[in-house]
């Protein structure tokens, strides 16, 4: 499961590319690239992409410092990434979508074992019933940004990355 060396800098422009995309929409909450980056990355690398996956986590625990959202982020992706995975063949937009839409509605959902362990469920329900607006529209722009972008982006790094998803 080593990366040869033009994986590995493929790899790594992504998870800066899905960093930057983050940084650059932050002044929009919720709304960002990075589950659409996260399915593309599964796409073209399969279980490779977790190394990607985790450089993104990486930067943003460097820029952003640590706090009880690392503890999320080291798990949540898998979420993402596990179900990306055996979707791989699956050409259509749609479902790609739904994938990403889902993923966001439930992302606060995801995150309850951290808030529990380290506050109990009073933590939990007012964490996660608080963020429910944004998780709604993290759902959305998920959705959104799926369904428009997915599939050319997917053509276009299967083109640069000189690679045909096997079903």
């Amino acid at each position: 499961m080593r990366p040869d060396l033009r994986e590995l800098t493929e790899m790594s422009v992504l998870a800066a590319l899905t960093f930057a995309g983050k940084v650059a929409m932050a002044s929009l909450p919720n709304i960002e690239p990075v589950s659409l980056m996260i399915m593309l990355m599964t796409v073209i690398y399969g279980r490779k992409a977790l190394y990607p996956i985790y450089v993104y986590v990486m930067l943003e625990m460097l820029v952003y410092g640590f706090n009880l959202w690392n503890l999320v982020y080291l798990y949540i992706w898998l979420f993402l990434a596990v179900p990306a995975y055996f979707m791989r063949p699956v050409r259509q937009r749609l479902p790609w979508a739904i994938l990403s839409g889902a993923f966001g509605l439930l992302f606060g959902l995801l995150c309850i074992p951290v808030y529990a362990a380290v506050g109990g469920w009073h933590m939990v329900f007012s964490t996660w019933i608080s963020g429910i607006p944004y998780d709604l529209v993290h759902g959305v722009s998920n959705f959104l940004i799926a369904l428009v972008a997915f599939v050319p982006l997917r053509d276009l790094l299967e083109k640069l990355s000189a690679r045909r998803i096997r079903p």
